[in-house]
């Protein structure tokens, strides 16, 4: 699924293609795909809307547009295409949206699991979301305090959007791993220089991902190479980069997690 990295990655490459662009019309070729409002209703609200700013929160790359906010979320398996207009639809396509330059901009989505939503109102999306980790009001203190208020495992726990906005497996196992902490340990015992040294971890993969483009390691998200740089992550059974012992794999909430033993201490 891609992450904060790898949607930020989505949302700077199409900036430039986007802004500006007025929305001809659309074609939707999986109605399940609209979260909402109705298929009849997208089709015509969408319709002759101007892409003002193209950005991010979280997972969900965020279209502004000149009546309201258009949010896509790739879940599993979504991909977006710019592609001359008019664009036959693919097997896997399930929504096209022509412009105003001659494109036609494909959401492709083979397993289905991705979302799209037509609003008014920003907060019927992002409402229940966590902070955003680059937020300047995000600090070590407020993540230890938000750490301190949980009682939960901290891998789960990073995990789940509305404690912080972004962060999926990969890059909470390479930010657990960078600071030293175990994805086993409860939250609410970890201390203020650990919670420190997690938030400059989280941040500072967060970068180096955004960097490098994202990772790509299956067929779905391309473009990427931050898995050239993975420390723990898809590095089951390999020697740890800082002390040599062989990478553990895991099942920690139902997600595969990977960890140093000798470098992370439970």
């Amino acid at each position: 699924m891609p992450e904060l990295p790898e949607v930020e990655t989505f949302a700077r490459s199409l900036r430039l293609e986007l802004t500006g662009r007025e929305i001809i019309s659309a074609q939707l070729f999986w109605p399940r795909t609209l979260s909402m409002p109705a298929p009849e209703e997208f089709l015509e609200q969408i319709r002759g809307q101007e892409i003002r700013q193209v950005t991010r929160r979280a997972k969900y790359l965020w279209l502004v547009l000149s009546r309201g906010h258009l949010f896509l979320h790739l879940r599993m398996s979504g991909d977006l295409w710019m592609r001359p207009s008019p664009h036959l639809p693919e097997k896997h396509d399930r929504l096209h949206l022509s412009l105003s330059d001659g494109r036609t901009l494909v959401f492709n989505d083979i397993r289905k699991f991705g979302h799209v939503w037509l609003t008014n109102h920003p907060e019927d999306v992002l409402g229940s979301l966590g902070p955003e980790p680059f937020d300047p009001a995000f600090t070590p203190q407020v993540l230890h305090a938000r750490l301190l208020a949980r009682h939960r495992q901290v891998k789960p726990l990073l995990l789940d959007q509305t404690f912080l906005a972004g962060l999926g497996n990969i890059y909470t196992d390479e930010a657990l791993y960078l600071s030293g902490v175990h994805p086993l340990r409860v939250s609410d015992t970890i201390v203020l220089n650990e919670a420190e040294r997690l938030y400059q971890a989280i941040q500072s993969v967060l970068l180096a991902g955004i960097e490098h483009n994202g990772a790509s390691i299956d067929w779905v998200y391309r473009g990427g190479n931050f898995q050239n740089y993975f420390r723990v992550y898809d590095r089951e059974g390999q020697p740890c980069l800082v002390c040599g012992t062989p990478i553990q794999r895991i099942v920690v909430g139902q997600r595969g997690t990977h960890f140093c033993p000798t470098c992370q201490v439970k």
